[in-house]
């Protein structure tokens, strides 16, 4: 299970927990009409969640609920998602948005994290940021796809994991930015049963790091985009005199295109390269998997320095809040690039729902397929 991603697999939202209360009150007329009037307040809550409300300073708005995973058991996952303007004037840009979320399970998963992105007056500055800390029950296979193909072959270990990145980028022409990022990551492979699979590396490691970003950008909506054009290339270093625990480099690659094909529906295009440099750490390797890319995949069991990944999306608007996708894809791991294989070619395809949260903020829930495995996916905002 991706810990950043796959956030709460399958969800009974907050109505269930509201229907728990309900079933279980006594019989008794004024206990009735209490739950009845705060099933009531909770309908009309998400009923008017996606209205639009430009006066609001910040809107935000919270979902929640148990759900159940084969990878970590029975939990609990709570959202908050908010949308803001900088300038509440300007209605020709994009909201900000942030994201915080937060899940417990009685594996002993558990997860706090904060994402969004601040768009300033006239957009002539961005600010993208992502931090969490985690410790998750997990599998480790080893470096390459030759060591992953053996599904039964691995370690157990408890990740635990604190990360921060932050992306400062400056407008230089329309729809063109430039900036810079910094990331400091650290992971500690806890309770590892089999330290062999490291091939002598060690359990804990650092990055800390920074570098350059380029990127044009003409989506009309960051978290669901119905149009426009995003390409990204980014060129990070991770000297060891920064608290490194080795030096190396990662170049990440990204182009994502929208457009509207018929009524209510959305084709969407996704390409993404990781290529890293240099004496790489295990926790820093290119990993295939998540809710965003290659879904259906167990997050690291294929993981090697390079990555190659790509997916087309199908998105369709049903009935009123409600909407369905499909998508197919593949994706390579390398060493470098004279060792890519077509045959290690991995396919991906799958199925999902979606439920208009906030207004163009989707829920969703997908089920990924892919070689051997599956999973299922329940996460705030598209998968790209």
């Amino acid at each position: 299970m991706d810990m950043n991603n796959r956030l709460l697999n399958i969800i009974i939202l907050t109505f269930a927990i509201t229907g728990n209360i309900y079933a279980q009150s006594p019989v008794d007329s004024s206990n009735v009409e209490q739950n009845k009037g705060l099933f009531k307040k909770i309908y009309e809550y998400f009923e008017k969640s996606n209205e639009v409300d430009n006066d609001k300073r910040f809107d935000i708005s919270f979902i929640g609920g148990p759900h159940y995973s084969s990878d970590t058991k029975l939990g609990l996952g709570l959202v908050a998602s908010g949308l803001y303007r900088i300038d509440r004037n300007d209605l020709s840009i994009s909201p900000s948005n942030i994201s915080l979320y937060g899940d417990f399970t009685t594996s002993g998963f558990y997860m706090l994290g904060i994402s969004g992105n601040t768009i300033f007056p006239k957009d002539n500055y961005r600010l993208d940021m992502d931090m969490f800390f985690s410790s998750m029950p997990s599998k480790y296979w080893g470096i390459g796809y030759e060591k992953a193909r053996d599904k039964d072959n691995y370690s157990k270990y408890t990740k635990k994991e604190v990360q921060i990145k932050v992306d400062f980028l400056k407008k230089l022409a329309k729809y063109t930015y430039i900036g810079v990022t910094g990331m400091g990551q650290h992971v500690r492979g806890a309770s590892f049963k089999d330290t062999d699979f490291l091939d002598g590396e060690s359990r804990n490691n650092t990055a800390v790091g920074g570098g350059i970003i380029i990127s044009y950008d003409s989506r009309d909506f960051i978290p669901n985009p119905y149009k426009g054009l995003y390409l990204k290339l980014e060129q990070n270093f991770y000297p060891k005199f920064l608290g490194s625990s080795s030096n190396f480099n990662r170049t990440d690659f990204i182009a994502r295109y929208y457009t509207p094909v018929w009524k209510g529906g959305i084709l969407a295009f996704d390409l993404q390269g990781v290529f890293n440099n240099g004496n790489v750490p295990w926790s820093m390797a290119a990993l295939l998997g998540s809710s965003y890319q290659m879904r259906g995949y167990y997050k690291g069991q294929y993981r090697d320095k390079k990555l190659l990944q790509t997916q087309v999306e199908l998105r369709q608007r049903v009935y009123k809040r409600s909407g369905a996708v499909i998508w197919a894809g593949a994706g390579n791991i390398f060493p470098d690039f004279d060792e890519f294989k077509w045959s290690h070619t991995l396919p991906t395809f799958g199925i999902g729902y979606r439920w208009e949260f906030k207004n163009r903020v989707n829920i969703r829930l997908d089920y990924g397929i892919g070689k051997g495995q599956s999973a299922f996916y329940f996460n705030i905002n598209e998968a790209f």
